[in-house]
């Protein structure tokens, strides 16, 4: 969304409500090959809805995955979601994007909810809209100036150079157009669970049509687990992906999992219903990210709210090559549903 001049190669910085993931990337061979992957877990309330609530934890967080994984590179790709992100497809006259440059604020005016001066708008032309031959669709992005000035404050801090700040959906669309070959006209919808936010971006000919942000997330399913077992956010955690703690009562525990994810499968069956509804009448593939996805059994609760459709997860890293000396095989397989949004935003480069 914001980028300056250049070529260089940049570190995606995916920080999220939980972790902040860093995803390096090489191109060697006109392919995409794995240089770094880390992971740091950020205190609670560290970040809520996107918004930094707590900077100190974060810079550190940022400033340790650079240490530990000795990376030199100091330019960075992040991105952002949330309340102060508004994201609308709209539909005007065909003209060139010079053309349209000078009139999208005006256009803007009208679908964002924000004072104009309060805000950094882009735009990117979709092409024809397919209800209405003699216009096109536009996708039209706005993000409010303080919440990007506080990311980029913070990078400084960590001793960092922002060169992009992407949204989050966008950085799922790339991740899976560096691994994935849709079918012609496949309409596909990314599932992005983080811990208290859900992106979900639908994707035609690997294209972003439609997405919504659902503020719910594996956090919801932790508290809940906390509340019902009497045990600690930790403990709670654990038995959410299926570790073991002696003691606990498993039909409970399996009862307060299914309940709480049943709530967000349902947002999430009602975000796509939505789409189907008014658009194109069909999504033909649903593929799963994020860290919350790997909740047990939820996968199985939203396949049965899917009806028909094919869901899976998705791998972010199923075309991207990497060195077996450096990373084990069961690791990436292991924290894959972690990277999506950190690989989209690794492929980024200055002057995209």
């Amino acid at each position: 969304m914001v980028s300056l001049l250049g070529q260089k190669r940049l570190v995606g910085l995916d920080i999220g409500t939980s972790a902040v993931k860093l995803v390096e990337l090489d191109v060697i061979k006109g392919a995409y090959r794995l240089k770094n992957f880390g992971m740091a877990r950020l205190p609670r309330e560290t970040i809520v809805n996107g918004v930094i609530i707590n900077a100190d934890p974060l810079v550190q967080a940022i400033k340790n995955l650079f240490r530990n994984l000795k990376i030199t590179n100091k330019h960075v790709a992040v991105s952002i979601s949330g309340h102060p992100v508004i994201i609308k497809k709209i539909s005007l006259p065909f003209m060139t994007e010079d053309q349209l440059e000078p009139v999208i604020e005006k256009e803007a005016e009208q679908y964002i909810p924000f004072d104009l001066e309060e805000v950094n708008i882009d735009f990117q032309i979709l092409g024809q809209n397919e209800e209405t031959p003699e216009q096109m669709d536009v996708m039209l992005v706005a993000a409010k100036k303080a919440l990007i000035e506080e990311y980029v404050e913070v990078l400084k801090n960590a001793g960092l150079q922002t060169r992009i700040i992407d949204i989050d959906v966008f950085a799922l669309e790339n991740m899976f157009n560096i691994n994935y070959v849709p079918e012609e006209h496949e309409i596909v919808a990314i599932v992005d669970i983080g811990a208290s936010v859900t992106n979900i971006n639908i994707l035609k000919n690997g294209t972003s049509i439609f997405n919504r942000d659902v503020f719910l997330g594996g956090n919801q399913i932790t508290e809940e687990l906390q509340k019902e077992l009497s045990v600690s956010f930790e403990e709670a955690e654990m038995l959410k992906t299926g570790e073991q703690i002696e003691g606990i009562d498993h039909e409970l525990l399996t009862q307060t999992i299914a309940k709480t994810s049943s709530s967000i499968a349902r947002e999430i069956q009602r975000t796509l219903d939505f789409f189907i509804g008014t658009n194109y009448g069909r999504i033909d593939r649903v593929y799963l990210s994020g860290g919350a996805s790997k909740t047990r059994g939820l996968k199985e609760i939203i396949e049965e709210k899917m009806n028909n459709n094919i869901v899976e997860f998705v791998d972010p890293f199923k075309a991207i090559k990497y060195d077996k000396k450096h990373f084990d095989s069961a690791y990436l397989k292991d924290i894959a549903l972690f990277a999506s949004i950190g690989v989209g935003l690794a492929s980024r480069r200055f002057g995209d």
